[in-house]
């Protein structure tokens, strides 16, 4: 992935006491987010729960969900619901869905991940 790429993802800063802090541009589409998959790791300063859906479109499922368990909140819990149902553990899946107040999903995936990704990305 390019500097000017990653760069779109996020922009480390120091605040006046000297702590870091993280400014996630919003510039970023679901295109580039696609993109980026064809790097060996997410993009730096991701939120969690982009990290876990990227990890699972590269196919690690497993620390997806381990990124997903740590992730509080409605965010992890609709990433965590939507893992669960790629798994086919429906029944879990419903659990996670009702967690995030989400209604149960039930197309195609594949769109489900993406409509994930879209929302996500506009709460930068």
């Amino acid at each position: 992935m390019s500097r000017r790429r990653q760069s779109h993802f996020a922009n480390r800063t120091r605040s006046a006491e000297g702590e870091a802090a993280y400014a996630i541009l919003s510039a970023v589409d679901l295109t580039e987010f696609e993109a980026s998959l064809r790097g060996f790791a997410p993009p730096a300063g991701v939120p969690g729960a982009l990290e876990a859906l990227w990890y699972e479109r590269r196919g690690d499922w497993d620390r997806a969900h381990e990124i997903a368990q740590d992730i509080a909140g409605s965010d992890g819990s609709w990433v965590h619901a939507y893992l669960h149902r790629r798994e086919g553990d429906l029944s879990n899946a419903a659990y996670w869905y009702r967690q995030a107040g989400k209604p149960v999903a039930r197309g195609n995936l594949d769109d489900e991940w993406r409509a994930i990704v879209e929302a996500l990305l506009k709460t930068l």
